[in-house]
C-alpha cells in the first residue's frame, strides 16, 4: 500500500464525524497513512419527514455508498443500525469495530429518571422501536407518558428538553459517548425495558470488494464478538423483512461461566407503537464462530417471533 492519503468518506453531522475522526485515527495507527476525511450529504440529512415516512431504510447510507463505488472515497464509516440488511456484493464489510454501549438513554429535564416522570410526561423519539416498547412499559407498571415524533441531530433534540417543549427525550448512549455529551444523560435505559435496535452502538467499516488490500488493512480493527452480535441481531431483522425504521429491537449478548465465555443470548422484540402488543423472545446457542452460525442463530428466533404474530404488528416491511 502507498503512503497517499486514504479519503473517508462521512455524513456530515456532529456524531459522524466524531466517530468517523475516530476510526481515520485507528486507520492511520494500522495502515501508518494519513486519513482525510471527506463530507457527504445524505437524503436523510437533508429530509425533514420522520424517518418512518422516508422508509428509513439507507436513507442514511445510499450516497455514502454511491461515492465508494465512484471511486470518491477509499472507505465509508456508517453507524451500523442504519444500514440495509442486505449488503451489496461489490461491496465489503470490512470491519466492525468494538461495540459502544448499546443501551437507549433518557435526557429529562430536571435529572428525572424515567419512572419519576410526571403523569403525561412528554417523551420525544423519531423511533417506533422506542415508541412500542416505552408505552408498553408505562402500560404495564402504570405511567401515563405520550411520546411524540421528533426529528434532528442530537443537540435539536436535547434543546427541546432544554426549552420546556418536551419533558424528556430518548436517545442512544453511544452517540452522547462520542460526541462528548453523556453527561447529559439522566436515566440508563435498561435492556430489559427497552431493547437497542439491531447494530445500535457499532460501527460499520465498509470499502469496495475488490480493494484486498485495504480489506486486509481495515479488518485489524475488527471485533470478532461485535461482528457476531451485531450479525445476529441484523439477521433477525432480515428474516422478519423488517427496515431499519421498523418496530424492531434485538440484542446479542455473551453469557460467561467465570471467566469463559461460551455462549450467545440473542434477545428480539416487534410490537405495534401505541404498546398495546409486543412480541418478546429469546434464544441461546453457542458463541458464533462464522457469520453463518450467526445469521442461523437470528435466523431461528425471527422464526419464533413470526411464529407468534410478529409479522401483523410491523408498520413497514422491507422491499
Amino acid at each position: 500500500m502507498s503512503d497517499k492519503a486514504l479519503r473517508l468518506g462521512t455524513r456530515r453531522s456532529k456524531l459522524a464525524m466524531a466517530q468517523s475522526g475516530q476510526v481515520a485515527d485507528a486507520v492511520s495507527q494500522v495502515t501508518g497513512r494519513p486519513v482525510e476525511l471527506v463530507e457527504i450529504t445524505t437524503y436523510g440529512d437533508t429530509s425533514r419527514e420522520h424517518l418512518a415516512q422516508i422508509g428509513g431504510t439507507g436513507v442514511f447510507v445510499t450516497a455514502l455508498r454511491d461515492a465508494l463505488l465512484r471511486g470518491e472515497v477509499d472507505f465509508a464509516v456508517h453507524s451500523l443500525k442504519d444500514l440495509p440488511t442486505a449488503q451489496p456484493a461489490e461491496l465489503a464489510l470490512a470491519a466492525v469495530p468494538l461495540r459502544e454501549d448499546p443501551r437507549d438513554v433518557l435526557v429529562a429535564r430536571d435529572a428525572l429518571k424515567f419512572t419519576d416522570l410526571p403523569r403525561g410526561a412528554r417523551i420525544g423519539t423519531g423511533s417506533p422501536r422506542r415508541m412500542a416498547q416505552l408505552n408498553a412499559y408505562a402500560r404495564s407498571h402504570g405511567l401515563d407518558i405520550e411520546t411524540v415524533p421528533v426529528r434532528g441531530n442530537v443537540d435539536t433534540r436535547i434543546r427541546y428538553v432544554h426549552d420546556g417543549e418536551l419533558d424528556a427525550v430518548v436517545l442512544a448512549a453511544a452517540g452522547l459517548n462520542r460526541i462528548g455529551r453523556a453527561d447529559e444523560v439522566t436515566d440508563f435505559l435498561s435492556v430489559d425495558t427497552v431493547l437497542p435496535a439491531p447494530g445500535q452502538g457499532a460501527l460499520a467499516i465498509e470499502c469496495v470488494a475488490h480493494d484486498t488490500d485495504l480489506i486486509a488493512a481495515l479488518a485489524e480493527l475488527d471485533d470478532p464478538f461485535t461482528r457476531a452480535a451485531v450479525t445476529a441481531e441484523r439477521s433477525l431483522l432480515a428474516a422478519l423483512e423488517a427496515g431499519c425504521s421498523a418496530p424492531v429491537g434485538a440484542l446479542a449478548d455473551l453469557l460467561a461461566d467465570g471467566q469463559i465465555v461460551n455462549e450467545m443470548r440473542l434477545r428480539g422484540v416487534v410490537g405495534t407503537t401505541d404498546g398495546s402488543t409486543l412480541v418478546q423472545l429469546s434464544t441461546t446457542g453457542p458463541v458464533p464462530e462464522t457469520d453463518d452460525q450467526a445469521t442461523a442463530l437470528g435466523r431461528e428466533l425471527a422464526t419464533e417471533m413470526l411464529a407468534q404474530g410478529a409479522a401483523g404488528l410491523m408498520g413497514e416491511r422491507a422491499l
